[in-house]
């Protein structure tokens, strides 16, 4: 996968930079490198802290507190518990004008900890917040705009970042930023949409022995719906995704089970497949129902899961030229192979507003994978303390450009526009279902 990295890079060039004419003015982008360097020990100390203290989602509440502590220790007093969720923290800075939000996700995964990195990606995001607003206090009138800190909590288990613009998280806002963390430094990769479905066969329980044919086997309906699912995979996309666990599948051998439970995680790399996908997999679950006897439920969240990221290029252009003034040179979009895909709920604000996702380097190996114990142990390292303050200062600069340029806002929109404009996220999945 390494050479292939290598022959593609070759092949394509360099990740494009903005010009050094755009954007910002150089004597500011300047004094925010100055900023960020008065606060890299601050965004360490935060990654740290959130590393050393690994909490599930919505479970935040020493990150939470970090990061309100932060903030407040530099003058800036946040606003806890936003929005209805008692780990989602908001702040601003800045003046009446265009508003750009910076996203912070802070929780961890069960077992693992912070095998995602997401104490670096709070840091990177807290990090260019305090320095944008020291930049604005040594030099009033730096910022022509309004700048939001946004915290997110529950990226792994849940899609919160849905249920936070459904209440508000984005109203007045007109772009939204965040990293990740990653083993190399990359513009872009493939992030996938997912549908997560709870399906429930239902049956009747008999004795298995001595009266077998008076039941209906919930868990044979389970069986077959799992080898469906492994034959309908030859027939999707190559970066997509379908996966399975059988959550309950009977008590004892000797009774039917008359009941059985799956979790399916359904994935794609753009919307119209991800329904198709779905379509096809509940065709599925209904077939194995039917050749069961048994009856199906098929459950799906309130609220639309994780939407395909879609990334905005000028505002990548904005990232690619701040990294380089760090040292980095991160990747061109199509470099790395896109059959390493993962999901995330970035991609239900992407959709809203243009926005990048950015990936940034923690680790020293370019094979270490995400959601590892490899990954935790990187992002408490110091290429996890390194990448905490160069994307502190990659965030702030995407955001400082963003607001000075005009023209840069006009092609952030018309890239926005072009790439297929706002989506209906709340509604994609109900008008089908209606339609059902």
């Amino acid at each position: 996968m390494a050479a292939e990295t290598a022959e593609r890079l070759q092949a394509s060039g360099p990740a494009v930079a903005l010009a050094p004419d755009a954007g910002a003015p150089v004597d500011l982008r300047q004094a925010l490198g100055q900023a960020v360097g008065s606060l890299a020990d601050e965004v360490v100390a935060l990654s740290r802290d959130i590393h050393a203290h690994p909490e599930l989602g919505y479970e935040e509440h020493h990150a939470v507190a970090a990061v309100a502590g932060r903030l407040r220790a530099h003058g800036i007093e946040p606003e806890v518990g936003v929005f209805g969720m008692e780990t989602a923290l908001r702040a601003e800075i800045g003046r009446s004008g265009p508003a750009i939000a910076i996203l912070a996700e802070y929780d961890a995964l069960p077992g693992i900890g912070h095998g995602c990195g997401h104490n670096v990606m709070c840091a990177n995001s807290v990090g260019a917040f305090l320095a944008l607003a020291q930049l604005e206090r040594a030099r009033p009138g730096a910022l022509p705009g309004r700048v939001i800190l946004q915290s997110t909590p529950a990226e792994e288990n849940s899609t919160a970042k849905e249920v936070l613009c459904m209440r508000g998280m984005l109203d007045g806002v007109e772009a939204a930023i965040q990293t990740h963390a990653y083993p190399m430094d990359l513009t872009r990769q493939t992030w996938l949409g997912v549908r997560r479905l709870e399906v429930v066969f239902h049956g009747v329980a008999a004795h298995a022995s001595s009266q077998p044919f008076m039941g209906r086997n919930a868990l044979d309906a389970a069986t077959l719906a799992l080898s469906g699912f492994a034959m309908l995979r030859q027939h999707i996309l190559p970066m997509d995704r379908l996966h399975a666990v059988v959550v309950d599948g009977g008590q004892v051998a000797n009774v039917i089970p008359e009941r059985a439970e799956l979790a399916i995680m359904v994935r794609s790399k753009y919307p119209e497949t991800l329904r198709d996908i779905v379509e096809r997999v509940e065709d599925v679950l209904r077939g194995a129902a039917l050749m069961t006897g048994t009856g199906v439920e098929i459950r799906t969240d309130e609220h639309t899961n994780e939407m395909p990221v879609r990334d905005n290029g000028p505002l990548l252009e904005s990232w690619v030229r701040a990294q380089r003034e760090r040292g980095r040179d991160p990747l061109p979009s199509g470099v790395v192979s896109e059959t390493i895909a993962a999901g995330t709920d970035f991609g239900n604000v992407s959709l809203r507003v243009p926005g990048i996702h950015p990936l940034i380097r923690a680790t020293e190996r370019p094979d270490v994978a995400l959601h590892t114990r490899e990954m935790a142990a990187a992002a408490g390292s110091a290429t996890g303390d390194a990448a905490a303050v160069d994307g502190a200062y990659g965030l702030a600069a995407v955001a400082l450009d963003w607001l000075h340029d005009g023209a840069l806002r006009q092609r952030v929109r018309a890239d926005f526009e072009a790439s297929g404009g706002v989506v209906d996220v709340a509604g994609f999945w109900k008008k089908r279902d209606a339609s059902h």
